[in-house]
């Protein structure tokens, strides 16, 4: 395990942000915290990286070097007057690093971040100061890594780019990855493992998909005539187009795709659809 939270609690006057908190990443892994706003995602990620101290509990980091753990809390803080480069040789020098050119070109080659762009910071895209917020954080080479809500205010394309750029992080830099989202798609597509929060405390957790299959509820089928299916009839079903809303349990739907099929009505995508009353019981 590369970094665990105890126990961890936190009030603000009489209001307690954090109740108890435990979470656990171990090396390769992306663990997502998911949670309204409000639910206390921020204020555990900014007690995880230090920058506030916890009412109680511990943070356990498991892991050697100068700064085992790295992060971007909210929005990068980037100096949007200095082009990329200049920002990597700024903050390694607030780190006390010394870094070559080589190693400017490394980390921007490493986010995907062109290496010949002199333009200011000011302006680039959302997703590229967040990329370049990661370069940032993986000076120090880092074994841990968060993320708190990395995905806001990007566009389709941003989002894909950030989500492949996380995923090879952890497979090939075997980095531990803690990331909040209050957006359950995007945690669902990159997380190994889930904790969901509400009012400050972790109310479930497990594997990715087993939460998501357990507070599943519907399924949307999308096929060419779908309605036109007479097994559809003997369901709860909301027609959107193409698309039929299904309400059935996970494991009817094996058969009910049979079914359609023996109507010569295929599938073309299957997803399912969250109870969100039900995740956040």
């Amino acid at each position: 395990m590369i970094v665990s939270a105890i126990d961890l609690s936190k009030s603000y006057g009489k209001l307690q942000v954090l109740n108890s908190v435990n979470l656990q990443c171990k090396a390769g892994e992306i663990c997502g915290v998911l949670g309204a706003n409000g639910a206390g995602k921020t204020t555990l990620f900014k007690i995880i990286l230090g920058l506030i101290q916890p009412d109680s509990g511990a943070v356990v980091l498991h892991a050697q070097g100068v700064k085992p753990i790295g992060g971007i809390i909210e929005k990068p803080a980037l100096y949007e007057y200095l082009n990329a480069a200049e920002n990597l040789k700024l903050f390694s020098k607030i780190q006390g690093l010394k870094i070559t050119s080589e190693t400017i070109e490394e980390k921007l080659n490493q986010v995907g971040l062109a290496t010949d762009r002199t333009d200011l910071v000011k302006h680039y895209s959302m997703g590229m100061k967040q990329r370049l917020g990661i370069a940032i954080a993986l000076l120090n080479h880092p074994k841990c890594l968060v993320l708190d809500e990395p995905f806001s205010g990007l566009d389709p394309l941003g989002i894909t780019a950030l989500r492949k750029l996380i995923i090879d992080l952890a497979e090939q830099e075997q980095l531990a990855i803690l990331i909040s989202s209050h957006i359950i798609d995007q945690l669902s597509k990159i997380c190994n493992t889930m904790y969901v929060m509400s009012k400050g405390k972790i109310i479930k957790s497990g594997l990715a998909q087993d939460i998501i299959l357990e507070n599943t509820t519907s399924f949307s089928f999308s096929a060419p005539n779908i309605k036109s299916s007479k097994a559809l009839k003997a369901y709860d079903v909301l027609f959107k187009g193409e698309i039929a809303q299904v309400a059935i349990s996970t494991n009817e739907v094996p058969k009910l795709i049979q079914e359609l099929s023996e109507e010569h009505i295929y599938i073309t995508s299957c997803v399912p659809e969250l109870d969100m009353d039900k995740l956040f019981q």
